[in-house]
């Protein structure tokens, strides 16, 4: 019988304040890290990283206009919508698309076609698995919002 248990992350996000902390499993640590309120406030002042790790990264976004399409290759995008609605469109295909010089793995594009549009608002989640393209079409200023990048650890 295997008794070993996985390891579990927890992520608390609120508007003010981040806590991460690491439970359950023989290789958690019982490490937090905790990002003061004045740090997670400042971040979406222009947006920016708050966390980044090899196996996830949390970002404070802050859009104040459309944005260019965008493919990840590895990591997967989980949204919550903190303030502002967007329209992001969904799959398609990427027109123009090219590899960020300074990451292979980071696709841009102009825009997408065939794509499927969904509005974003305020407590909503919005999940895009590695791999799908996305664009943010029409963006409602200030559009504030935690991305939690969830890092594939296979390569493709």
């Amino acid at each position: 019988m295997n008794t070993a248990r996985t390891a579990t992350r927890i992520v608390l996000l609120t508007t003010s304040s981040l806590v991460l902390a690491t439970h359950g499993g023989p290789q958690a640590t019982s490490s937090a890290t905790y990002l003061a309120a004045g740090r997670v406030t400042a971040a979406f002042v222009k947006g920016m990283p708050l966390v980044e790790t090899a196996g996830y990264k949390i970002h404070a976004s802050r859009r104040d206009a459309p944005g260019k399409a965008e493919v990840h290759l590895r990591d997967t995008d989980i949204i919550y919508v903190l303030e502002g609605t967007a329209t992001v469109v969904t799959g398609g295909d990427v027109i123009e698309g090219a590899a960020l010089p300074e990451s292979a793995e980071e696709i841009r594009g102009a825009s997408i076609r065939g794509g499927v549009a969904q509005r974003l608002a305020k407590g909503d989640v919005f999940i895009v698995p590695n791999g799908v393209p996305h664009q943010f079409t029409e963006v409602s200023a200030p559009f504030l919002y935690y991305v939690v990048k969830a890092t594939d650890g296979g390569r493709r």
